[in-house]
C-alpha cells in the first residue's frame, strides 16, 4: 500500500492550519475560510474519523481586535495580544462547530508539556479521552505564558508533536503554498511541485526557505522538521494549500494533492516517542559512514569508535541528535557522556577508555534502548 492509499485508510487525523490560511491580506480573520474548514472537519467527523485541529491565528485575532497592524517587539505585549486573540479565535471556532453539531475542546500546550515525561503522558491521555468522547480538540501553543525557554516556537512542529501524542494515522499541514517545490516558486516560476518525499536528506533541507508571512512564524523549514518527526513516528504527512476547495477531503481520498511524506512502517512506543520528540535536544554527535550503516541496518548502540565529532554543551542524560558526516540526521538518543568526556573518547575503543579519562564510563555513547532511528 503506497502513501496515498494509506491516507484513504486514515481514521485519526491531525490537521494544522496556519495564520496565512485563516486571515485576509489585511490581517483580519477570514471567517468564510474558517467556516469552510470547520464544516469540512465536522463532516469528516460525521463519517467516523477522529479529527484534531492545530490552529494558528491567536495573535492575528488579537491584533485585529485591538486594531493593530503588526506584532509588537516586547514579549509581554505579544503575550497579552495572544491572550486576547485566543479568546476571540476560540469563540469563533466554538460558534461554527456548534452550528455543525460538533463538540470542541480547547487545549493549550507548551514545550514543558512534552519535556517532562509525566506531563507528556497526561497530555496524551487528555487528548485521547476527548477523542473517545467524540470531541474535536482544537490546539494551540500557550503563547500567553510562553517564553523562549518553553516555547515550541511554531505550530508545524507542534502539530507533529500532537500527531505523535495521539498516534495519528495522518497529519495534514495546510499552508499558503501547494507543497514542497524544487525551488521557491515565488522567485522561480519554473519550479515544480514535488509530489512525494521519502526521506529528509540534507538536499531536501536545503530546498526549504525561511519564514513565511509577516503574521506567521513558520516556513518550509519548520514543515520539513515536522515531516521528519511525523514520518519517524509512523504518521503519513501531507503539505497542501489551505486555499484549495475541499483540500482535506481530497487528501484523505488519496488524490494527488500537495506533497506527501510517507510514514515509516512501525509506530514507536510511547516512551520512544517522548524520547525522540518530547525532550529538548542539547547537542549533536557526528558519526562515520561505517557507524551510520551499522545503526541503520540493525539499530546498534553508538560506540565512541564511530564518533568523529560532537557539538553542544550537553551533559550525561541529555538528548542529542546523531548525524552523518553529510549532516543527515539518522538517530536521537540519551547520551551517556558529557561533551567534554566524549571529546576525549572520539574514535577510541572502549578498551582504551581507562587511559583517556578517570573513573568508569559506560561502553556505549548511546545505548540502543535509549535511541530512536530517524531513517
Amino acid at each position: 500500500m503506497n502513501a496515498r492509499e494509506r491516507l484513504r485508510e486514515a481514521r485519526r487525523v491531525v490537521v494544522k492550519v496556519g495564520t496565512s490560511t485563516l486571515t485576509h491580506d489585511t490581517g483580519k480573520l477570514d471567517l468564510r475560510r474558517i467556516d469552510h474548514l470547520v464544516r469540512e472537519l465536522s463532516d469528516l467527523r460525521n463519517q467516523g474519523k477522529e479529527m484534531v485541529l492545530v490552529s494558528s491565528g491567536a495573535i492575528a485575532a488579537g491584533l485585529g481586535r485591538l486594531g493593530l497592524d503588526k506584532k509588537p517587539q516586547s514579549i509581554p505585549k505579544k503575550q497579552a495580544i495572544a491572550a486576547i486573540g485566543q479568546g476571540v479565535l476560540m469563540h469563533i471556532y466554538e460558534k461554527f462547530f456548534a452550528e455543525y453539531g460538533q463538540i470542541m475542546g480547547q487545549v493549550l500546550l507548551t514545550k514543558e508539556n512534552s519535556v517532562r515525561h509525566n506531563q507528556y503522558i497526561h497530555s496524551r491521555n487528555s487528548l485521547l479521552a476527548q477523542l473517545s468522547m467524540g470531541a474535536i480538540p482544537v490546539i494551540n501553543e500557550n503563547d500567553a505564558v510562553s517564553v523562549d525557554e518553553i516555547k515550541i516556537g511554531d505550530n508545524d512542529n507542534l502539530s507533529a508533536m500532537v500527531a505523535t501524542l495521539v498516534d495519528a494515522d495522518a497529519l495534514i499541514i495546510l499552508s499558503d503554498i501547494e507543497g514542497m517545490y524544487t525551488a521557491n516558486p515565488a522567485q522561480h516560476p519554473e519550479a515544480k511541485l514535488i509530489p512525494e518525499i521519502h526521506e529528509i536528506t540534507p538536499d531536501i533541507q536545503n530546498l526549504a526557505g525561511g519564514a513565511g508571512s509577516a503574521l506567521g512564524t513558520g516556513g518550509m523549514m519548520t514543515k520539513i522538521q515536522a515531516a521528519q518527526v511525523a514520518m519517524s513516528a509512523g504518521v503519513t504527512m501531507v503539505i497542501a494549500s489551505g486555499g484549495r476547495e475541499d483540500v482535506i477531503r481530497s487528501v484523505l481520498a488519496g488524490e494527488a494533492v500537495g506533497t506527501v511524506f510517507p510514514a515509516r512502517e512501525s509506530h514507536l512506543k510511547v516512551r520512544k516517542s517522548w524520547l525522540a520528540f518530547g525532550k529538548r535536544l542539547a547537542g549533536e554527535i557526528i558519526v562515520d559512514d561505517g557507524c551510520a550503516a551499522a545503526m541503520r541496518s540493525n539499530g546498534s548502540s553508538l560506540l565512541a569508535a564511530g564518533v568523529v565529532d560532537c557539538d553542544g554543551a550537553f551533559h550525561r542524560g541529555n538528548t542529542v541528535r546523531v548525524l552523518t558526516e553529510g549532516q543527515q540526521e539518522i538517530a536521537r538518543g540519551i547520551v551517556n557522556y558529557d561533551a567534554e568526556t566524549l571529546h576525549k573518547l572520539l574514535g577510541h575503543k572502549s578498551g582504551e577508555f581507562s587511559h583517556l579519562v578517570s573513573g568508569e564510563v559506560p561502553e556505549e555513547v548511546i545505548h540502543r534502548d535509549n535511541m530512536v532511528l530517524m531513517v
